[in-house]
């Protein structure tokens, strides 16, 4: 399988041994996105749904980037520090995504890189 990294100078550069994104065999996997401003790299300074919002952004330049939109999302990792958030994160989704939505998890975690509420990774086919 050949595996392509996808890259973009629209976003803060990766913090670790990882790539935005690869993709393989039809599918793009992106990595986890926190809020990370994408001028400073900063996270941005906000309660969950404008985290939700800032990520969603993030994600849709990176798919911009692959050639992709978030109507070609099949598969959402979403990522709590504090699952009571979980609506306010619900309805900037709603916003983002239309029906068929994507398939999606949602787990609660203890903490998050940059001490942000919430991350979420996609699949794109």
């Amino acid at each position: 399988m050949t595996r392509d990294a996808i890259a973009t100078d629209k976003l803060a550069t990766a913090v670790g041994p990882f790539s935005l994104g690869v993709r393989g065999d039809g599918l793009l996997f992106l990595s986890g996105q926190v809020a990370q401003d994408p001028a400073t790299g900063r996270l941005l300074d906000g309660d969950t749904a404008s985290q939700a919002e800032q990520i969603l952004r993030n994600i849709a330049t990176a798919l911009e980037a692959a050639g992709k939109d978030l109507g070609d999302v099949i598969r959402v990792g979403v990522y709590l520090t504090d699952m009571a958030d979980f609506a306010a994160m619900n309805e900037v989704y709603a916003r983002h995504f239309s029906a068929p939505y994507p398939a999606r998890t949602a787990i609660g975690v203890a903490a998050l890189p940059l001490g942000a509420t919430v991350e979420m990774d996609v699949v794109v086919a």
